[in-house]
């Protein structure tokens, strides 16, 4: 029995197009929450180091495709200021292992974004499913 090989390997895609999908990904968060999206940067790494992964009880076999570190909106208090951005990470590698073409890597990638844009915006995981099945759906965020 033979197999093609291509669809064992992951899609690798270049940094710079990877970026690209992740600033349309920022893009389609609605207008009324990026109003609201302060001191936050967005970075595209490689992948999640060992650390993070431990930290997090990412159990071998399973992927991190991004990581929210910060403090939600909703929890921070009239003394939160002079503090460094809070921090989105993209991974780039776990996204592409992941994905069988550019396509599904585009789709990965926005439900990535969005799903870490949830947790700065202090939304449980219910909330942010609701959120992401709707983008599934191709429904407006607007309404969110």
């Amino acid at each position: 029995m033979t197999q093609d090989i291509r669809q064992e390997l992951p899609v690798i895609i270049t940094r710079q197009r990877f970026q690209q999908l992740v600033e349309q990904a920022l893009e389609q968060i609605p207008r009324r929450f990026r109003a609201e999206m302060k001191n936050v940067a967005v970075i595209v790494e490689d992948a999640p180091s060992p650390d993070i992964l431990e930290e997090m009880e990412i159990e071998p076999g399973d992927s991190l495709f991004g990581l929210y570190q910060g403090t939600p909106l909703p929890e921070r208090s009239w003394g939160y200021g002079n503090t460094l951005p809070d921090r989105i990470s993209i991974y780039q590698q776990p996204i592409e292992e992941a994905c069988a073409d550019d396509e599904e890597i585009r789709g990965c990638v926005a439900e990535t974004v969005i799903h870490e844009f949830g947790h700065y915006f202090g939304m449980d995981e219910d909330q942010i499913e609701e959120i992401e099945e709707k983008y599934w759906r191709g429904e407006g965020l607007d309404d969110v």
